[in-house]
């Protein structure tokens, strides 16, 4: 079955323009603690709702585009959907698995590989959406679920020669329980990062081979910035499918793909929750971190170059000229509830730190309404704190489990259904 998605009015080929009053970063001011979010660059302050959605929230997008993320890439001219398979019996016959070859743009751009899963006899269903790491057959052992053709790192199971195999099929199940999040009532879809932009620098495949060659721009489209336009393209289709309820949609993801998921929920209103996992420097941590256990701007920056911009890594050696810290990031998703969550021994991804960045939030929250969106202290371990501005921490290790699934469904209980 293929069939056109009917959303070609909000499709635009608008280019990004840096405004001419944003330098490079060595002539930025300092600012050592968090930047003022009610506070335009020209000095002035924003004391409505109004003025936050026509002023200042634009501006935000624009300093995170040009100094982090890079440029937010211009939405697709066409887009096509074709079911690869659906099985309406399957997850113990509780649910029904498809998946979805999504196509945007040139035929020689990249295709999305949707793996999505719907409850039997309970739609439509809010639905959780995200990127997975290795693959969607490491979710699941169905043989009809697709094995990806493009580059996998190689600590993925199954993986040869940085090949995914069928050897892989179900091996990584727990990191995305299909069956416990449908018995749940929620439907569930989630494709391989690697469609959009294999995670490896220097090398022109995925979405970056659609850029000019030997760009020197410094706010270029980087990595996070395609895998959340990746997420932006299955949300596409998601809000076409009957199956689906396109106004519970609540964006997951773990580590690099938790600053994914963060980054997708600032940028696309569509999507109603966000719970970014363990996502530290560059996702829900703060640049400007006080905890000395917590990785760096100038350490993320020097590990993985591609998933940031070319000037982000500029502030390596002096995050003080940041013009806007993750609050600002958080902010961008008012009033939509955002969910942190986080493990006691994962200290590299600042869990502190990701409580403050929700504290610096909430004064745009409160510009909406919730006179109280965050808790007035970080819960202790175990406890979660199910306001606006939501927030998790457990024992354990860097890692995405059944058990963080249990905690992302009781916070979309409360706010999706």
């Amino acid at each position: 079955m293929r069939f056109s998605l009917t959303l070609l009015a909000m499709f635009t080929t608008t280019a990004f323009v840096r405004p001419a009053d944003f330098p490079p970063p060595h002539q930025l001011p300092s600012i050592p603690e968090f930047p003022d979010l009610l506070t335009l660059r020209d000095g002035t302050k924003i004391n409505t709702q109004k003025e936050w959605e026509e002023k200042r929230r634009p501006e935000l997008k624009q300093l995170l585009e040009t100094y982090m993320y890079g440029r937010y890439p211009a939405k697709p001219s066409r887009i096509a959907a074709k079911i690869l398979f659906e099985d309406a019996h399957a997850l113990n016959g509780k649910g029904t698995l498809r998946e979805v070859e999504i196509t945007f743009g040139p035929d020689d751009w990249p295709k999305l590989y949707l793996l999505v899963a719907v409850p039997n006899g309970k739609t439509p269903a809010p639905c959780f959406v995200g990127a997975n790491f290795g693959g969607n057959h490491l979710l699941t052992t169905h043989d009809k679920v697709r094995i990806p053709t493009v580059w996998v790192p190689d600590r993925y199971p199954g993986v040869v020669k940085n090949q995914a195999t069928a050897q892989g099929r179900g091996q990584q199940a727990d990191t995305w329980p299909l069956q416990s999040i449908i018995d749940n009532g929620y439907a569930v879809a989630t494709f391989y990062c690697g469609d959009i932009q294999p995670d490896r620098p220097f090398v022109r495949e995925g979405m970056r081979a659609t850029l000019p060659e030997d760009s020197k721009d410094p706010s270029e489209t980087a990595t996070i910035m395609w895998w959340a336009w990746g997420i932006h393209r299955a949300v596409d289709y998601l809000v076409t499918d009957k199956s689906i309820d396109a106004k519970r949609l609540a964006v997951v993801g773990h580590s690099r793909l938790g600053k994914t998921a963060l980054l997708a929920g600032a940028f696309d209103d569509r999507i109603a929750v966000i719970i970014p996992h363990q996502s530290g420097c560059g996702g829900a941590a703060p640049s400007r971190s006080q905890n000395e256990k917590a990785e760096t701007v100038k350490r993320i920056t020097t590990s993985f170059p591609h998933w940031f911009c070319g000037n982000f890594k500029l502030f390596g050696d002096d995050v003080t000229r940041l013009p806007f810290d993750q609050h600002a990031l958080v902010a961008l998703c008012a009033p939509r509830p955002v969910l942190m969550t986080n493990a006691e021994e994962d200290q590299w991804a600042n869990p502190s730190g990701q409580f403050d960045v929700l504290r610096a939030a909430a004064p745009v929250y409160r510009l909406y309404g919730d006179s109280q969106p965050v808790a007035e202290k970080m819960p202790q371990l175990n406890t979660l704190s199910a306001s606006r501005l939501g927030y998790f921490i457990r024992p354990g290790k860097h890692s995405m489990t059944p058990a963080d699934w249990k905690i992302y469904m009781q916070f979309t209980d409360k706010w999706l259904k």
